[in-house]
């Protein structure tokens, strides 16, 4: 069955452009120019990605994206036209998987999307079984849930993949364009800081202390990695 994708964006050529493009890679195509419309949409249909813009009327895309997240952790790629870093991480913290900068090469913007999508598809048939038990939490691998004393944590498709490729490489530390090529599955044209932003994120959700990581860690000037002494598998 097609990967169904739900793009928003209120340019009418673009869209369309995005609309035909997509669906010749064999994707179900839905659209909506309008913020409230879009997110009613979110509401009531299933889809296996959104390509978001930033801008958009009655609605933006940022307060979409925040609004999903509390719901849902559908993929969200997010467009936007502006330059300025605090846009691209502002939509990050709202729970945004990733961005591409207008205008964008579509063959780049194609790549971001398999990328997503085959992330999720690994994970769903279980590139790793069972359930992880890390201290006072734990990683259901095929269900792609993570608990922290017995309650589920909502996190994105990447946080999850992310959280993941550490746990099952313990001690093994990743550079950031590592873990930028590796959980994004493309070479990355971005800022690096897209990695800060996912694992300051990470950790507010897992650490009892965000601060002074237990689990997270940095090694500075090289890059971050996972340490646990309690792992077991069940």
């Amino acid at each position: 069955m097609a990967e169904k994708i739900l793009v928003v964006d209120d340019e009418p050529i673009l869209l369309k452009g995005l609309k035909f493009s997509l669906e010749q890679e064999g994707y179900e195509i839905e659209t909506s120019m309008d913020g409230k419309e879009a997110y009613d949409k979110i509401l009531n249909n299933t889809y296996d990605a959104i390509i978001l813009d930033l801008m958009l009327p009655s609605m933006d895309g940022l307060e979409i994206c925040k609004k999903v997240r509390e719901k849902s952790m559908v993929p969200i790629l997010m467009l936007t036209a502006k330059d300025d870093d605090s846009s691209k991480v502002l939509g990050l913290e709202y729970g945004a998987d990733d961005y591409i900068t207008k205008p964008f090469n579509m063959l780049e913007l194609k790549a971001r999307i398999k990328a997503i999508l085959r992330r999720v598809q690994l994970s769903d048939q279980g590139s790793a079984t069972g359930v992880l038990h890390i201290g006072d939490f734990s990683i259901n691998t095929l269900g792609r849930k993570v608990t922290v004393n017995n309650q589920q944590v909502n996190l994105t498709a990447k946080e999850f993949d992310l959280l993941l490729l550490l746990v099952m490489n313990e001690d093994k530390v990743y550079s950031r364009e590592e873990l930028l090529e590796t959980i994004w599955g493309y070479e990355y044209f971005g800022d690096v800081r897209t990695v800060d932003v996912h694992i300051r994120r990470l950790r507010e959700k897992i650490e009892v202390n965000s601060s002074q990581p237990e689990y997270i860690l940095t090694k500075w000037g090289v890059g971050y990695y996972f340490k646990n002494r309690k792992k077991r598998v069940l």
